[in-house]
């Protein structure tokens, strides 16, 4: 079972109809409008999450559950049905997803809530909960690097024309005329320590090639407070209209690229998630930067795009706004990077 981004279930799709011997069921995710219809799945999926999570997740147990190791699965007990659970973590502490049969999805989530309210157990809503991968340092929209390649023709051909790769919206300061100019690669998101010459697979020729060295890497930009109550402001008061900063999270694109420039206004890399950490009470990006921009070092964000915006719906007629920011630790979280399972989230701050 796959759970994920849109362009890698649209991957293993392609891949499953290039001869395997393999039967596909797809289940599209729940509509974030059904206007009164009734949702139906084959699964439901919870994630019981925070630094309390497993005093509730023994609860709803009703006694001890075994702590496997980090994205290994398990099994739990929730109201007298017994489900599948991956070891993850959301927060910086040790929590788990659990998913079962769709019919039992109220009697499992009244008890996940009942047992939780002694702890302070809260639902989620789904905009408060891609803020988490501010602190958790997750970049989540890279763009598919699927446009240009000639290997990758018959990929493109199969993809329909509502496909998220035909429909992706590029939204954001930084404007090329150059597709290739906005890929990324394991080394500019975090992911270089995955990255392992010891078999085969796709891409590796790609890989080989690339100096690790000389790559961006991933950080947190800690916005200016002053800067942020400035474009908070813009919609109230005289000044200039800037793009609307929405809350929680401020993206207005499927994968969103602002420019970071330093202080002689060169392009030093680029910001690439944003919103307010309620828990950091900052607003804070994810971003990739040139390797020789240090931690602690003051840059810009170019809020906004260029020309009064485009024709996104998402976007008004604004101005750009400089905003300052300090390049930090990816992730902020202090929890998540010395508490957190030894991997990318250490490897990227050591």
């Amino acid at each position: 079972m796959f759970v994920g981004r849109a362009p890698v279930a649209n991957w293993l799709n392609f891949q499953a109809s290039s001869g395997y011997n393999v039967d596909v069921r797809f289940d599209q995710r729940s509509p974030s409008r059904p206007y009164g219809k009734p949702v139906t799945r084959e699964v439901w999926r919870f994630q019981i999450q925070g630094p309390n999570a497993w005093k509730v997740i023994e609860k709803v147990n009703g006694g001890p559950v075994e702590q496997v190791r980090f994205f290994r699965m398990g099994h739990l007990n929730v109201a007298g049905e017994r489900v599948r659970t991956l070891r993850h973590g959301m927060a910086g502490a040790p929590g788990l997803e659990l998913w079962g049969p769709y019919e039992t999805y109220g009697k499992v989530r009244d008890a996940i809530l009942e047992a939780g309210q002694e702890f302070g157990l809260e639902p989620c809503g789904s905009r408060a909960y891609g803020c988490n991968t501010l602190e958790s340092g997750w970049i989540p929209s890279p763009l598919p690097a699927v446009y240009t390649s000639e290997e990758l023709r018959p990929y493109r051909e199969w993809l329909g024309a509502d496909s998220y790769e035909a429909t992706n919206a590029l939204a954001g300061s930084f404007v090329s005329d150059k597709i290739e100019d906005y890929y990324l690669n394991p080394w500019e998101l975090g992911y270089g320590s995955f990255v392992k010459f010891d078999h085969d697979f796709m891409g590796r020729d790609a890989l080989e090639a690339i100096d690790p060295e000389t790559q961006r890497r991933k950080v947190t930009l800690a916005w200016n407070a002053d800067d942020v109550a400035k474009l908070l402001a813009s919609p109230v008061d005289d000044g200039p209209d800037y793009q609307f900063f929405d809350l929680p999270n401020a993206n207005y694109g499927s994968s969103n690229f602002d420019s970071i420039v330093d202080a002689d206004g060169s392009l030093v890399g680029l910001s690439l998630f944003t919103g307010y950490s309620a828990n950091e009470r900052r607003v804070l990006s994810l971003a990739t930067v040139n390797p020789d921009v240090p931690l602690g070092a003051e840059v810009q964000v170019i809020w906004g795009e260029p020309d009064g915006g485009s024709r996104k719906t998402t976007v008004q007629s604004h101005e750009q706004l400089p905003v300052r920011a300090i390049v930090s630790p990816a992730p902020y979280s202090v929890m998540a990077r010395e508490s957190y399972h030894t991997g990318w989230r250490t490897v990227a701050t050591a």
